[in-house]
């Protein structure tokens, strides 16, 4: 019983830190303020010329390889598993 409940738990901490990091990153940055030092200013312009529109290309293009990757691997494998138990009936 204890296993699931803690999978579970995990899971739901997982999700709302994935949550939490998309709504830091989409959120709008304050101005800069003219005490700050160059990193502060180039984090925040780094920030603030994220592209979501090619970030979603990017993403979907990732993951179209992934899926390409696990059909492929899932196939070599049942090909392996056929040629296994065939030679076992052998």
């Amino acid at each position: 019983m204890k296993g699931w409940r803690s999978k579970l738990i995990f899971m739901f901490i997982l999700y709302f830190a994935g949550f939490a990091t998309a709504v830091y990153m989409l959120a709008p940055q304050p101005d800069a303020e003219p005490g700050q030092n160059i990193e502060q200013n180039a984090v925040q312009t780094a920030f603030a010329n994220f592209d979501s529109q090619e970030f979603v290309k990017s993403f979907n293009s990732g993951m179209h390889k992934c899926i390409d990757l696990g059909k492929d691997a899932a196939l070599r494998t049942s090909k392996y598993i056929k040629q296994k138990t065939q030679d076992s009936e052998s």
